[in-house]
């Protein structure tokens, strides 16, 4: 169990580290927007891929 949960803390890591290596100002960018969003609209965004990872497990297992 815990080896699973390592590979996928590190796959997690190489994703999101896609986007700062590939495109530096297009992250940049992104994090100008989310600063501009209330607090609410940055939750409704956690919460909805947090369901969506839910989901992809629920169904890919």
């Amino acid at each position: 169990m815990s080896e699973n949960l390592l590979l996928a803390f590190a796959l997690m890591l190489v994703l999101e580290g896609l986007l700062p290596f590939i495109a530096p100002n297009a992250w940049r960018e992104t994090f100008r927007r989310l600063i501009a969003m209330s607090d609410g609209q940055i939750r409704f965004i956690g919460l909805t891929s947090m369901l969506v990872g839910l989901i992809l497990i629920m169904v890919f297992k």
